[in-house]
């Protein structure tokens, strides 16, 4: 948010503040009794104190506001009630620009209201003791020119505070889609070369036989073409040791599944090689007839679930791939999600 800055708007009022005050202690022989004049010295000394304190907070407090309305409503009648309107006054009128460097201070933190009173009473005041001619020979208008000023600037000021802060977001918005949009590519780009890595030896080969291939390279091709599909479908559940023990378990017969649906995208690399590890000791020399290997959702305690499953005698159904009612669960295994490092 752009403000003011603190400390210079807090010493500014201070010293108007304090000067009113010296025009006022200056002038006390003007009045027909000195001791309403120095109530309201003491009252407007109070509200600037209290509205300049430094420790409070930027909008002031409604209590304050209305606190500080109060005293402008006060020092005028406390000050004017010694006074003679017909005569001369000099400094003793001093109760006019301190009104209006108070209601300035309630505009200036987020009070426009109670600073347009302020100045607004004032007015009326000062027309019904001197008459209007009186309203430019005090000095009321420039009493109201400061709170207008004050209430444009700090609106002003407030819309400019909005703004950076939308820009900021929409800044960090567009930030953040360019590192997701980087991530993605250099993602696209690692799968491609794996993928590159497993396929072109045996695509080479195919080219160069014409596609003459034996049932064993056929039955090769169709592990590779399995591997790649796992590089698409496993993302973060691969690395080395899994894909070795993958393609050994597919040598063996197995059908083999892995499904990465972002359940251990938020493990960092050292818990991620921990639940890779288990999960190619779990493949490691696996017998069974179908293996399901599934992330699960981070609200889960467990990472990684294994599933081994022993396929019926359906011929049919075990070509399609299909489970039946019949394919018994020979290997159930959840592998749980690391603690995180205190």
């Amino acid at each position: 948010m752009i403000t003011l800055p603190r400390f210079l708007f807090l010493g500014l009022g201070a010293l108007f503040s304090a000067y009113h005050l010296f025009l006022g202690l200056s002038s006390l022989s003007i009045p027909d009794s000195p001791g309403p004049a120095i109530a309201a010295m003491l009252l407007y000394a109070v509200a600037t104190v209290v509205s300049l304190w430094p420790t409070s907070p930027t909008k002031m407090p409604l209590w304050l506001a209305a606190f500080d309305l109060a005293v402008c409503v006060a020092i005028p009648i406390l000050v004017t009630s010694q006074l003679d309107p017909a005569k001369d006054n000099g400094y003793a009128t001093w109760y006019v620009a301190a009104v209006g460097t108070l209601m300035t201070i309630v505009a200036v933190r987020r009070q426009q209201l109670a600073g347009w009173l302020g100045v607004g009473y004032l007015s009326v005041q000062t027309v019904v003791w001197a008459g209007i001619p009186a309203l430019a020979g005090l000095g009321v208008i420039g009493s109201v020119v400061w709170v207008g000023v004050a209430v444009v600037i700090s609106g002003s000021l407030a819309k400019a505070g909005r703004d950076a802060l939308q820009f900021a977001r929409a800044e960090r918005e567009a930030t953040e889609w360019q590192a997701a949009q980087e991530a993605h590519v250099m993602e696209r780009q690692m799968r491609l070369r794996q993928t590159y890595r497993v396929a072109a030896p045996m695509l080479a080969e195919i080219v160069r036989r014409g596609g003459d291939l034996t049932e064993a390279e056929r039955r090769e091709c169709r592990y590779l073409e399995g591997a790649i599909r796992d590089e698409i479908r496993g993302r973060r559940l691969l690395n080395d040791d899994v894909r070795r023990q993958v393609m050994d378990a597919r040598r063996r017969g197995v059908v083999v599944s892995l499904l990465d649906e972002g359940g251990i995208d938020d493990l960092d690399e050292r818990s991620l090689a921990a639940v890779l590890k288990r999960l190619a000791d779990a493949i490691r020399g696996t017998t069974t007839d179908k293996l399901i290997v599934r992330t699960v959702p981070r609200s889960s305690k467990t990472a990684v679930t294994v599933v081994g499953l022993r396929m019926s005698d359906d011929g049919n159904a075990n070509a399609l791939g299909a489970d039946t009612e019949d394919d018994e669960v020979d290997l159930w295994l959840e592998i749980p999600r690391p603690l995180a490092e205190p």
